[in-house]
């Protein structure tokens, strides 16, 4: 394609996607997973399950942001220029198909598909005289002793209902004990309890079956025990999501573990921004509560099952059907490693690139338990943005501190959902005698980074571990991620002025090979970007190759059109939000993006430019969305061993080979899913990853 001659005006709102309405389609797209006759049964339930989590935070965060902007009277400050009161209009038409889809496929699964396999999901109408006694006596012995009905009456007001807590709306008849006649009452589900009931197997007259009911099933059969005396009219489950953000005022904290831990509490009892109801919940009793919750017509959504769909999830682990499931694999481990028992001198003799879940995790928790133990180190700085519940890596820090190594942890304590946790291994970390930092006031800090620091023949000698995602093992088998473990002077101390700057709040040096945010990131991406213009201007090939989760930030969506209209070949994976539009005649036609969606979360971030035939290739923490650039501390990490650069742009080509996983952006902001053409073999990135990575351990 020929570069442009004509001058375009690249700020245009016509040009640019809306985020939200795009993180809305890339739920979509996970939603269609569950569709998907190709992908285990037990998988397509686990995706269904997914898509609520997603549209859970969805509401909790974005649709909760939009609707402050708008009761503040913000104005949009957005590339595509729409008003928030036309992205809540948008996104209310949009998810409420989505909603309906997801049920439809949800019963089909449960009446269908699953039946099919002899996993039966019963229905109250299809109770049989000994199922419903049994359920008599679990409800009377399981849950009538903790359930708490509230009556609502003067001196009983609406209770508070927590965050997306199962809730049952009873219209009674007739008197209490004490003469009241309310009409209503609220019974609120513990979250201890299981949303689902497995069956005895000899109680259905199919020993070969798994059965199960919904515990909203037996609540709703049996709800008149908790109003001895009175008779039930009606009986509607209901689900209120709530504001989840956690807001304070950065410039007004003292103590930041103070202000998080303060805010906490408030999460749970946010603005409300959806209602989930049950779908034979009648108009006099959802307007009601839409009134209670100062909701809109827009914020209901009348489902027809579960309104807390995302608890199904426990089925996955209560069925043992490997044949429904995904093939079990072992992550591989690479041979530069495994070979030798010192780690150190492995990643002294080379830099070694980790491509998780392909690799498995284990020699970066070996690599923070080897420094912990061995007596040559002095010191260990790391990163903690999420690390689970029970961390390995962790466990490895409190012993070195212990040890009375010099352990510095930079713990993120604003992980949106992992704050709690955070704060418990940051106190755990503190009693074991290492330093905690909280990073800097304004700034998450969300760069993935580990030093050590050891002495070798009187000299002090670096070795790092830097990469895309958190130091968490159980994600590390979920999500796809880069990591590399070097010992490159440069690198090491890149990342040592990094820390520094973190726990001192001095000015340091320009680094020596790392990029970072909020300072020399975006510059420089931008500057890489004008440099494929000018090589293609000198007759060069410009060629530019992302992978991110999210690309929405303007500016660098605009030098993307200027490379595109002259001439620079740019081809994007974008898993969620992408603000870009391609295929424009004259703007974006030499760029294309496409999602992948499959068994694993695609979540490294890779940047390669051609560089005239002088590639350059990064791996990053860092989006390309205002908050990782402006707001958080990254860094973005060179790879320059060549063998290494070569593994990663091999790689980066099988997302563009495949036609079944893959979902192509449209100029329009639909997705279109890529399908084998002219008799093609199905080709599936993730798969060809699995084997690849498993041939070369």
């Amino acid at each position: 394609m020929q570069p442009s001659t004509s001058v375009i005006d690249v700020t245009l709102p016509e040009y640019y996607l809306n985020r939200q309405l795009s993180q809305l389609e890339f739920n979509w797209r996970v939603l269609q997973q569950a569709r998907n006759p190709n992908i285990p049964l037990l998988e397509r339930l686990r995706f269904l399950c997914i898509f609520g989590t997603n549209m859970d935070e969805f509401f909790e965060i974005r649709v909760a942001g939009l609707k402050q902007k708008l009761e503040l009277g913000a104005s949009t400050n957005e590339p595509d220029n729409k008003s928030p009161q036309e992205v809540l209009n948008a996104i209310s038409a949009r998810a409420h198909d989505m909603v309906s889809e997801q049920y439809t496929l949800l019963n089909l699964l449960l009446d269908d598909d699953l039946r099919r396999e002899s996993i039966r999901f019963f229905r109250r109408a299809e109770w049989s005289e000994c199922v419903v006694n049994w359920l008599r006596e679990y409800f009377q012995n399981e849950l009538l002793p903790i359930i708490s009905p509230f009556a609502l009456d003067p001196a009983h007001p609406f209770p508070k209902v927590l965050n997306k807590s199962l809730h049952f709306i009873v219209e009674l008849r007739g008197k209490d004990a004490f003469g009241r006649n309310s009409g209503l009452a609220i019974v609120q589900i513990p979250r201890a309890l299981p949303r689902i009931i497995q069956l005895p197997k000899d109680l259905c007259g199919n020993n070969n079956a798994t059965d199960f009911v919904f515990l909203s099933s037996v609540v709703h059969a049996f709800v008149e025990e908790l109003f001895p005396g009175m008779k039930m009219k009606g009986c509607y489950q209901f689900r209120v999501t709530r504001n989840s953000d956690l807001y304070f005022d950065e410039e007004e904290v003292d103590d930041l573990l103070r202000a998080v831990e303060g805010e906490l509490g408030s999460r749970r009892y946010g603005d409300a921004v959806r209602l989930e109801v049950a779908h034979d919940c009648p108009p006099a009793i959802y307007k009601y509560l839409l009134t209670k919750f100062e909701l809109e017509q827009s914020d209901l959504y009348q489902v027809d099952g579960p309104v807390n769909i995302t608890r199904l999830a426990m089925v996955y682990d209560m069925i043992d059907r490997p044949d429904l499931k995904f093939k079990t694999f072992i992550p591989s481990l690479p041979s530069k490693i495994s070979t030798t028992a010192d780690t150190f001198e492995s990643i002294r003799n080379q830099d070694i690139l980790l491509h998780h879940p392909y690799e498995s995790f284990a020699p970066v928790v070996d690599f923070v338990r080897s420094a912990a133990s061995d007596p040559k180190v002095l010191a260990i700085k790391q990163t903690l943005y999420r690390t689970g519940p029970s961390s390995a890596i962790v466990d490895a820090l409190v012993s070195a501190a212990k040890s009375g190594k010099e352990v510095t942890v930079v713990v993120e304590l604003r992980a949106r959902f992992d704050e709690e946790a955070n704060i418990s291994l940051a106190s755990r970390l503190q009693t074991a005698g290492a330093h905690v930092v909280y990073g800097v006031v304004g700034y998450k800090t969300h760069a993935k980074m580990l030093l050590v620091i050891r002495r070798e023949s009187q000299k002090l000698r670096y070795y790092a571990h830097v990469g895309t995602g958190n130091y968490h093992s159980r994600t590390a088998r979920l999500y796809t991620d880069y990591g590399l473990f070097t010992s490159n002077k440069k690198i090491c101390e890149d990342i040592n002025r990094v820390f520094q700057q973190l726990t001192s709040m001095g000015r340091t040096k320009d680094h020596n090979k790392l990029l970072q945010s909020p300072f020399t990131l975006l510059n420089s991406m931008q500057a890489k970007i004008q440099r494929e213009i000018n090589h293609v201007k000198n007759g060069k090939p410009g060629h530019i190759i992302l992978k991110l989760n999210a690309l929405v930030e303007a500016t660098l969506i605009q030098a993307m059109y200027r490379a595109s209209a002259g001439g620079v070949k740019i081809e994007c994976v974008v898993r969620g939000m992408c603000s870009l539009r391609p295929g424009i005649p004259g703007l974006s036609e030499n760029i294309q993006v496409r999602s992948i969606i499959g068994r694993f979360l695609e979540h490294d971030r890779v940047m390669y430019f051609a560089n005239g035939g002088e590639p350059e290739v990064y791996i990053s923490s860092a989006d390309w969305a205002e908050r990782n650039l402006y707001r958080r501390v990254e860094i973005a990490t060179p790879i320059e061993h060549k063998p290494l650069q070569d593994r990663i742009i091999n790689e980066l080509q099988y997302y563009f080979l495949d036609n079944a996983q893959a979902w192509i952006l449209n100029a329009d902001g639909t997705y279109s899913q890529a399908v084998p053409k002219n008799n093609q073999e199905i080709f599936i990135a993730q798969h060809k990853l699995l084997h690849d990575l498993a041939e070369m351990s």
